[in-house]
């Protein structure tokens, strides 16, 4: 992870680690790495979203491992000194100061973080679309509903699941999240 730290400019690495201490408190519902990644390759930086999450994820272990040790800035900072891949300069200067600004809020939401074990729903968007032909049907006339969910996994990663339902499998759908919202009014 070290190694492609170091690809990653200052800035952009130090919203990341924002992003990770919003996340880790709660203010946010993940992080984004798809769009982090994007601009962050439009900047001339070759690094793909997969060693982007990796970086977040080891980030993330790192601040909340800290958090739960109650560790302090110079504290961490000699933990991250001793590790077999040293960091870059920039990248140690960066946590420095986001750990000393913003590190002792983790400590006393770290409990609330510990229960979430499951995703959290970010967005939903949907569309209606009618399937006119194929290679082996001519006059297909198929309506179908496509369903894309923004989900945040535990580790904060945000990610897009799709899925398509014909129309009665959408009725269905609808059908529960009605109920859903009839429970949730007697809560």
């Amino acid at each position: 992870a070290a190694e492609k730290i170091r690809l990653i400019p200052q800035d952009f690495f130090a919203e990341l680690c924002e992003q990770i201490i919003q996340h880790l408190n709660h203010k946010i519902p993940g992080i984004n790495t798809a769009e982090l990644c994007q601009r962050i390759q439009t900047s001339g930086v070759d690094i793909n979203i997969g060693d982007l999450a990796k970086i977040a994820n080891t980030l993330s272990f790192l601040f909340s491992t800290a958090a739960r040790n109650n560790l302090s800035t110079e504290e961490l900072v000699t933990t991250l000194g001793s590790g077999v891949s040293t960091l870059p300069k920039h990248a140690v200067q960066v946590i420095r100061h986001v750990w000393n600004e913003q590190g002792k809020a983790i400590a006393v939401s770290e409990d609330a973080g510990n229960m979430a074990t499951v995703g959290q729903f970010v967005d939903m968007k949907w569309k209606l679309g009618v399937a006119m032909s194929s290679d082996t049907c001519r006059s297909l006339k198929y309506p179908y509903v496509t369903v894309t969910l923004t989900v945040a996994d535990p580790s904060g990663q945000i990610t897009d699941k799709s899925f398509e339902m014909t129309i009665p499998q959408f009725k269905n759908f609808f059908r529960q999240f009605k109920e859903m919202a009839s429970v949730l009014e007697t809560v």
